[in-house]
């Protein structure tokens, strides 16, 4: 069973925007609980703690509520247009007995076979949905590109994972890729044009020789 972060929670009485800003003004941000048939909670949240948790790179947290602990995660949180400060967060309950949908990063592995080649290495999918109990939520799912080669890609089919998650994505969704350096696709296209441009001269030539040789013909005659 996995370990998880336990987030302090204050109850909150009062509300509105003056009350809010007295409260950030004092390291504190509100917060609101929310359950489904429950009524919402008013909390605040020490500020210095929130940071702490949101960089944990935890998503489900043990909260200490209404006499018992509880298991939340973060449903939205806003942030300060200018200064990008957490100003509100919504908590809402996860129960360990029902199974959840929630987004978690996706981990390269190992040091690409390709890169070592001089391939460049492109992570399309950097999160994916998942399934499961709020107590198996894992902090990322992992890729061994170890293997991965030039011109080659890992899939969503590649993942592997504990038999307690399931996985919300298409098998053949492009995970990572490792293509050629730029700089030889674009001699290579360079090539190509340099070749057309010599067809291209060996094609007029021809034409114009075609129409030298018919003009002495017509001397001739």
């Amino acid at each position: 069973m996995a370990e998880y972060y336990q987030l302090t929670v204050e109850n909150r009485e009062k509300i509105g925007t003056s009350e809010a800003k007295s409260l950030r003004k004092n390291g504190k941000i509100p917060a609101n609980y929310y359950y489904k048939d429950t009524s919402n909670i008013n909390l605040s949240i020490d500020e210095k703690e929130l940071n702490q948790v949101l960089h944990s790179g935890q998503r489900i947290f043990e909260v200490h509520l209404a006499g018992e602990t509880q298991f939340v995660m973060f449903k939205d949180i806003q942030y300060h247009p200018v200064t990008d400060d957490v100003i509100h967060v919504d908590l809402m309950r996860v129960r360990r007995d029902e199974k959840m949908t929630i987004t978690v990063s996706i981990r390269l592995e190992g040091d690409a076979e390709g890169v070592k080649q001089g391939g460049v290495l492109s992570q399309i999918m950097n999160s994916i949905d998942i399934e499961c109990f709020p107590t198996d939520v894992p902090e990322f799912i992992s890729l061994d590109i170890s293997d991965l080669v030039v011109n080659s890609s890992k899939s969503v089919a590649d993942l592997i994972v504990d038999s307690k998650l399931t996985i919300l994505a298409e098998g053949d969704q492009v995970v990572t890729t490792c293509h050629p350096p730029r700089e030889e696709e674009e001699i290579e296209v360079e090539v190509k044009e340099g070749e057309e441009v010599e067809g291209e001269a060996a094609a007029e030539e021809g034409e114009e020789k075609a129409e030298s040789d018919a003009g002495s013909e017509e001397s001739t005659e």
